[in-house]
């Protein structure tokens, strides 16, 4: 689009033509604001629309009408849903998610305390499974259709079929209780030294680098593979450089986009996901604290982690995107 008056085009456009890859990286940044702020609606609303309510439930079933009513008051569920919504966005925003109506603290100091719980968690976990999952996905494609590689596939794909839950209470079965080399519940706590730390999150985070691991390897021997038919990598190839070599010097870094895609997004799943694996073994992160407060219908608790966990989810696939644009040239000079 140009102006009509002028002929030239429109500073947007103009700013698009000089800078494609910030304006792409803009781009995304304003979508995702544009659909957390969408997500937000929709975890206020889909808590509202809920059945029942937090003075049923503290009162219990012989509560009185007029006790519920007093409690609704001091709560402020008797205002319009509208503006009980802004005031809400409106703090979340400055970082102020309010008081928890059953334990009357702080909703922002408690998730400030699980939410390192819950990242070192699934910073650990990622630590590990990332690198580990390129390594056999580079190593499966030089071993691919021979014994190595099938091995790996079939592993991988039992690894894959197995939920969360099911391989959690394995583990604690076999390492906890029947060899009892493994901490079981991961109680973690402020005074806790590192080593300590980390013997106690030792279950959860194998739990985690198994769910996660399959995919990320899966998707990555895809990716090289799909390299590996290029001409440049027969050209390596007839020059004398050996499989491996030109698989990690050639064919790796040219698959780096969408592998880049698939860590991002399952690091996302690695923070968001985490919620099963800390029920399953009572673990003090976001998750637990979030189904903790679902019980009792604590509302600004649920919506407090249901929206940072959603801001997680979008904030680690924009950062998937703006890589995954960086590293692809034709996306950094679009035609």
């Amino acid at each position: 689009m140009s102006n009509s008056s002028t002929g030239t085009p429109l500073p947007g456009l103009r700013f698009r033509q000089r800078f494609p890859l910030l304006a792409l990286i803009v781009e995304r940044f304003v979508l995702s604001l544009v659909l957390l702020f969408a997500v937000s609606i929709l975890i206020f609303g889909g808590l509202e629309a809920l059945p029942g309510d937090f003075a049923t439930t503290y009162l219990g079933q012989s509560a009185t009408p007029q006790a519920v009513a007093n409690i609704r008051e001091d709560l402020g569920l008797n205002r319009p849903v509208t503006t009980r919504y802004l005031e809400w966005l409106g703090n979340a925003v400055q970082g102020d998610f309010g008081t928890s109506w059953a334990s009357k603290n702080s909703v922002s100091e408690q998730i400030g305390k699980r939410l390192g719980n819950s990242l070192f968690l699934a910073g650990f976990a990622a630590l590990i499974s990332v690198p580990l999952a390129i390594a056999l996905g580079m190593l499966s494609v030089h071993f691919r259709n021979r014994l190595p590689d099938k091995i790996i596939n079939v592993i991988s794909l039992a690894a894959i079929s197995l939920p969360e839950f099911f391989v959690g209470y394995l583990l604690i079965l076999f390492f906890a209780v029947k060899l009892g080399v493994a901490t079981f519940p991961a109680t973690v706590y402020d005074s806790m030294g590192f080593a300590e730390r980390l013997n106690a999150i030792a279950l959860p985070t194998a739990t985690l680098v198994l769910v996660v691991l399959a995919h990320m390897m899966r998707m990555t021997r895809a990716a090289i593979l799909s390299v590996m038919s290029s001409a440049y990598m027969e050209t390596a190839e007839l020059k004398g450089l050996g499989a491996f070599r030109s698989i990690v010097k050639h064919a790796a870094p040219n698959a780096l986009a969408p592998i880049i895609n698939v860590v991002a997004l399952n690091l996302a799943y690695l923070v968001v996901g985490v919620v099963v694996v800390e029920v399953v073994f009572v673990y003090p992160g976001m998750g637990q604290y979030m189904v903790d407060a679902v019980t009792v219908r604590d509302m600004p608790v649920v919506q407090a982690c249901g929206l940072i966990f959603a801001a997680v989810y979008i904030f680690l696939n924009m950062i998937a995107d703006i890589l995954a644009i960086v590293a692809n040239p034709r996306l950094r000079h679009p035609r």
